[in-house]
Order: C-alpha cells, then structure tokens, then sequence
C-alpha cells in the first residue's frame, strides 16, 4: 500500500526500518543526534514518550511537509529501566535481571506533522524462562545485542529459545507497535 504522507523515519534501527517496510510505506531514514536524558520522576511509559518527543523536536525547524516518526524503546522490571547496554558485563547483567520473570517492554512513538507532535506508546509484557551462565554469555557474545534496550531482541536466539509468554504486540518488542502506528498514519491521510 502507498501513501500520500512523505516519510521521514529518525531511526537508526534496522528493525525498525524493516517493520515500516513491512507495513507498505515508503521513507527515507534522516538521522539527528539527540541527548537522550530524561527528568528524574517520570513513569517509564512518559520516559519513552518524552525521549520520543525530544528526537521529534529535533526536526521541527527543518521539515517542511514531511511526516517524522520519532520512537523510544525501552525495557522495565520492578520500575527500574534498562536502557541499551554499555558493554558485555552489563548486557551480561541485563539478561540476568529478565531471567526467569516477566517484564515490560515499552515503546513511546512520536510523529511529527506541521510543528504539531502526536504521541502514544504501547506496552508488551514479556516472560522469560531461567538462563544459564552459559546461555547467557552464548546469546550475548554471539548477538551483541549493545543497541537494544534490555539487551535482548525477541526476533533473535533468546526470542526463539527463552521467551515463553508474551502479551500485547509482537513488533512493538522489536521496537514499533506497527497497530498503534498504522492507525495514526492512515489518520493523516
């Protein structure tokens, strides 16, 4: 399917590329480098949504009728958020706190259009099963997984072997809720 809308994706995220893809629009990828802190206080969902929001705003002043898709994914257990590992020990880390327990992931979507930002966010519980030392260090040494928040990607070895129940939407794990943002997009049509 086509569209009208001149698309501009502001990510890096090969996932995310694929997802739009799949979805049937066209987009070039434009990239700004945008400080991603966030004030102390926040919900984890207005965490995504104010880090979403924040590479939305990088673009306003250099867009003319284009359609800027901004989002922010992140990984929440017991309120605390993990963002994207630094390195293997804290990937390493990371992994071990999800292990055998259910978490949140959390993606906040902002699409800017004529100055004016509409944002939402979705939220998918995700469980996974106990790992071993060894799975552990397999999966992270294997993936790398250092640009994922939480340090995993569903669509990867963990995903196909350790993720034993999700609830909500698949592709907003992998980092864009494509029913949420389908639904926003055919609205600007």
């Amino acid at each position: 399917m086509r569209s009208s809308l001149n698309i501009i994706l502001a990510s890096k995220s090969p996932r995310r590329q694929e997802l739009l893809k799949l979805m049937g629009f066209d987009f070039k990828v434009v990239l700004k480098d945008v400080d991603e802190s966030f004030p102390e206080g926040l919900k984890p969902e207005e965490v995504a949504v104010f880090i979403a929001e924040k590479k939305a705003r990088a673009f306003d002043d250099s867009i003319t009728d284009e359609v800027v898709i901004t989002s922010d994914t992140i990984v929440c257990i017991n309120d605390q958020i993990l963002g994207k590992p630094a390195d293997r020990e804290e990937a390493i880390k990371m992994v071990n706190i999800l292990s055998g327990t259910t978490h949140d992931v959390i993606t906040g979507v902002s699409i800017l259009r004529n100055h004016q930002i509409i944002s939402f966010y979705d939220i998918t519980k995700v469980s996974f099963e106990k790992l071993s030392y060894e799975e552990t260090a397999f999966y992270i040494d294997t993936y790398q997984p250092y640009d994922k928040a939480g340090a995993y990607g569903i669509q990867e070895w963990i995903g196909m072997n350790k993720i034993s129940r999700i609830e909500g939407s698949y592709t907003n794990v992998m980092g864009l809720p494509t029913e949420k943002l389908y639904k926003h997009l055919m609205a600007l049509i």
